[in-house]
């Protein structure tokens, strides 16, 4: 009687599971981002947990430690739910009538000139890299 395990299919079933459960994947990305408030309180580093996270997760993904597989369909019900995420902000500026007058349109325009900012040197940035070859759309 051979006792061995069959650890490529063992493995394989347990990647299929993960890859279909949304429910795990948002766990791993909220340990993702603890593991982030937790270097962040240990070091003291001066910056949010999530955006050590985020880095965090950006380096396993790009040493190949994790796939993008692995954590598309948690990914996407965030984002596809995000509009739930801004609900609290929005409450919160209905309780500072100040800025509906004057300072409100001060900071609209300043959001959107911001936003538009952004978005032109993100897109001058890529223009550059594909024509100088850098990357491949």
């Amino acid at each position: 009687m051979d006792l061995a395990l069959d650890w490529h299919g063992t493995t394989v079933a347990l990647r299929r599971r993960w890859r279909r459960s949304r429910i795990a994947q948002l766990g791993a990305i909220g340990a993702v981002w603890a593991a982030g408030e937790l270097i962040v309180r240990t070091t003291g580093l001066p910056l949010p947990g999530g955006l050590v996270g985020m880095a965090l997760l950006f380096v396993l993904l790009a040493t190949g430690a994790v796939r993008v597989a692995s954590w598309r369909r948690g990914a996407s019900w965030l984002i596809a739910e995000m509009l739930l995420f801004f609900v609290p902000a929005v409450l919160a500026v209905l309780d500072h009538p100040e800025l509906f007058g004057w300072l409100g349109i001060k900071l609209l325009a300043v959001i959107a000139g911001g936003t538009l900012a952004v978005m032109a040197a993100t897109a001058l940035a890529v223009e550059w890299m594909l024509r100088r070859g850098g990357a491949q759309p």
